[in-house]
């Protein structure tokens, strides 16, 4: 059920028709509760330290123990505008017993077109693909604090020889 109204005319009460069972519905609700049961046993962000050397910019995806069971990172993928390189795929487990886990992490530009910055809508949304206890992979979005972001923008200016930083 929603309120809508256009131009002057006061909101109205409009009822939307959803299948049940709905099979959009119910993948939504599967996956959101499995990226929070698996950010309940460890929280998944990137590390705080950003380093550029080479064209590639280096960091570290950091897993910090929440709660019990083991986190498997099966991959992290990359976006619409960077490359994700690991030094090895799968990337790791944090197993029950241990607090952190880190895995180095290589970011490159995936498009050096200068219209590709002004439309970075999921530029920064790096899926990470996870499990917890050897259930079913699902994916855990992580994204970079905004001062990394524009400093990740500033990069891949460079690197792509477009400047701006």
């Amino acid at each position: 059920m929603a309120h809508v109204a256009t131009g002057s005319e006061q909101p109205r009460k409009v009822v939307f028709k959803v299948p049940h069972p709905d099979p959009l519905l119910t993948r939504l609700l599967r996956d959101e509760c499995s990226q929070f049961l698996i950010e309940q046993a460890a929280g998944i962000a990137f590390g705080p330290r950003w380093t550029e050397a080479g064209g590639v910019m280096r960091t570290t995806l950091v897993l910090t123990r929440r709660g019990a069971g083991e986190v498997a990172v099966r991959d992290l993928g990359g976006t619409t505008h960077y490359n994700v390189g690991l030094e090895r795929r799968p990337p790791g487990v944090l197993s029950a017993d241990r607090q952190r886990m880190e895995v180095p992490v290589e970011l490159t530009p995936a498009r050096c077109d200068g219209h590709s910055f002004g439309e970075a809508k999921k530029a920064f949304m790096f899926p990470v693909r996870a499990s917890l206890d050897g259930g079913e992979e699902r994916v855990v979005i992580v994204t970079p604090p905004k001062p990394v972001q524009d400093r990740l923008i500033r990069y891949a200016q460079r690197a792509c020889g477009l400047g701006g930083g």
